[in-house]
């Protein structure tokens, strides 16, 4: 992937280790953070799809440090958020409507955000309360040797998901997922609705692949491959089989390792938003 060909971005931060936010979001007690720990090594799982949490994000000690940023990996980090700012200011505009930029806030160890305390172990998320998304980069060592997902564009894939994350917040679906879990609807499971919001995260960042590529041609051979092998590698199914021996559908999160890969694959053969409805249907 020739990501220098990437519009850098403005909005990459370097977490001062004291997080993201003391006040104004929804704290996590102990129990939490244990559950968040464990829940940790489900990829991109985002804390805030799993936890009714209350109160407001305490004034402890600072739960980081100094983030240590590579020049190198910030610059990456910048020219793929770049990419997506582009890509989703113009889709927003070709319908009329604005994209507001989300932040992406480098940590290291742990961070206070506006969803409450998160570490390292969580692993990236985007916070619909602070609209940030939160990245350690320690993280993408973690993808090359356990997950065996190594490559640039697999990492890209990492930041483009998130990045639907924030999509979804701008088109109201964090707020159609509320009330439709309020009516009732379940959360988990194979059909639950953080499911169906996984994949259309996933099926977004297929999008922003297929209009980045049309922009700036910066794929290269076996580009591809790397995005659909890290899809694979992360499905509810695989993951529950390595860690556990066994698949339990009616605790799926984010889909199935085919899921995944479909409907990145989805978005990134059509480049359309239309392609991305994983809540009207069958997965």
């Amino acid at each position: 992937m020739d990501w220098q060909k990437g519009e850098r971005s403005q909005n990459v931060e370097i977490d001062s280790g004291r997080g993201g936010g003391f006040g104004g979001g929804r704290g996590l007690g102990l129990g939490g953070l244990i559950v968040l720990a464990i829940l940790g090594w489900v990829f991109f799982k985002d804390p805030t799809a799993l936890l009714e949490q209350g109160g407001q994000a305490g004034q402890g000690a600072p739960t980081g440090q100094v983030a240590q940023v590579d020049p190198q990996q910030r610059d990456f980090v910048s020219a793929i958020l770049g990419s997506t700012e582009k890509t989703w200011g113009d889709l927003f505009a070709a319908n009329g409507r604005q994209y507001a930029d989300p932040k992406l806030d480098l940590f290291s160890g742990g961070v206070r955000t506006a969803c409450g305390l998160a570490s390292t172990a969580v692993g990236p998320f985007y916070c619909p309360g602070d609209e940030k998304i939160y990245l350690d980069l320690s993280f993408f060592q973690e993808l090359k040797d356990r997950f065996g997902a190594a490559g640039d564009f697999a990492r890209a894939y990492v930041i483009a998901h998130e990045v639907g994350h924030h999509v979804q917040k701008q088109l109201s679906v964090f707020d159609q997922v509320r009330q439709a879990r309020e009516q009732g609807a379940p959360m988990e499971g194979a059909d639950g609705l953080s499911v169906r919001q996984e994949l259309q995260a996933d099926c977004f960042a297929g999008v922003w692949a297929n209009r980045s590529e049309q922009r700036l041609h910066w794929l290269q051979p076996g580009d591809v491959e790397e995005a659909l092998n890290a899809a694979s590698q992360i499905g509810d199914d695989t993951l529950q089989r390595q860690t556990q021996g066994a698949v339990v559908p009616d605790s799926f999160t984010h889909g199935t390792s085919a899921q995944r890969v479909k409907w990145f694959k989805a978005g990134l053969q059509s480049g359309q938003v239309s392609s991305c409805d994983t809540f009207a249907g069958a997965l």
